[in-house]
């Protein structure tokens, strides 16, 4: 019998790289945008894959998320991922807008719903589902495919590893997931969560369900009691109380806030990245110190980029 050539041999496993992104948010004054650019320069040097840019609701931010997305792609290393919500837009504006971001050579979109109107009405014709903004993105795309070559537009989605304010149940929340992915979502990116089970339970639910797109857990740097409880109420999502009295207990005292806050972090990565997560995205709220604080106790398997390596180099 002959030897099995290279190709009948099985093949080895070489473990993937873990993606990382970060969270940013557009600037609402000319100091804030001073401390956004030295908390990109820092995140930079951590060679991520790539960074959100939030869009706020109904496009209320529109010129200021678009010339973040502008400076990111023209003075630094960075991909953006651009945020586009749906509730509020019709199909013929949030078309100019996807064309918009095309035009500016943005790849990828993160597509959300959004907030509901807090009045409950919607203008006439606009979209209700994030679904909906994933099909018309995939119809701008075809209209354009032959600026893309061999590439496409990468398209996430969110997912929520606790239940949605709105939902009737946990799995009405993976269907949506589901129907997402049918639509020509890409991949997910989780809502924050606290416990570090959750991730996981998502994801078993999710693959049974189905859904077979990657799920990227979103960790926040727990380092503000009062972000931690603002969110919570934003998102209905009920935060650890055991971690809410750990950063009660700290108040005053901003390094011991920041290790309370930073070691809930990391448990809650660490719990995903064993449970088989394929990468992590950090919520940073436009600051770099506790993301890093984070990076630097996970050591995570990350690729080598020696054009990017040098080019960072050359800048310091």
């Amino acid at each position: 019998m002959s030897p099995p050539t290279f190709i009948d041999a099985p093949p080895r496993a070489v473990p993937a790289p873990v993606a990382l992104s970060y969270e940013l948010f557009p600037p609402r004054s000319e100091a804030a945008c001073r401390t956004l650019w030295v908390t990109i320069r820092e995140l930079e040097a951590t060679d991520p894959d790539y960074v959100s840019v939030t869009y706020g609701a109904s496009g209320s931010n529109h010129d200021t998320a678009l010339d973040l997305v502008d400076r990111l792609q023209l003075d630094t290393t960075l991909r953006p991922l651009a945020h586009l919500t749906c509730v509020g837009g019709t199909a013929e504006e949030l078309t100019g807008v996807v064309n918009e971001l095309l035009d500016r050579g943005v790849r990828g979109i993160l597509a959300l719903r959004g907030d509901a109107p807090r009045n409950g009405s919607r203008p006439s014709g606009s979209l209700r589902y994030a679904q909906d903004l994933v099909e018309l993105i995939r119809g701008a795309e075809a209209r354009r495919s032959a600026q893309f070559a061999a590439g496409k537009v990468a398209i996430g989605v969110a997912a929520y590893p606790t239940k949605h304010p709105e939902s009737p149940s946990e799995g009405h929340d993976v269907e949506v997931l589901l129907a997402k992915q049918r639509s020509g979502a890409d991949f997910a990116i989780t809502q924050v969560f606290f416990h570090a089970e959750q991730y996981g339970l998502l994801v078993h639910r999710a693959r049974r369900a189905g859904v077979t797109i990657p799920i990227v857990p979103g960790v926040m740097p727990f380092t503000s009691l009062r972000r931690v409880e603002k969110l919570s109420a934003l998102s209905g999502v009920a935060p650890d109380p055991v971690l809410v009295d750990r950063l009660r207990a700290a108040a005053g005292d901003e390094a011991a806030v920041r290790r309370v806050g930073t070691r809930a972090a990391v448990r809650l990565a660490r719990a995903a990245l064993e449970a088989g997560a394929p990468g992590l995205h950090l919520y940073t709220f436009n600051e770099h110190a506790a993301a890093l604080d984070i990076l630097a106790r996970l050591d995570l398997p990350r690729p080598s980029r020696p054009l990017l390596a040098a080019r960072h180099r050359a800048a310091v």
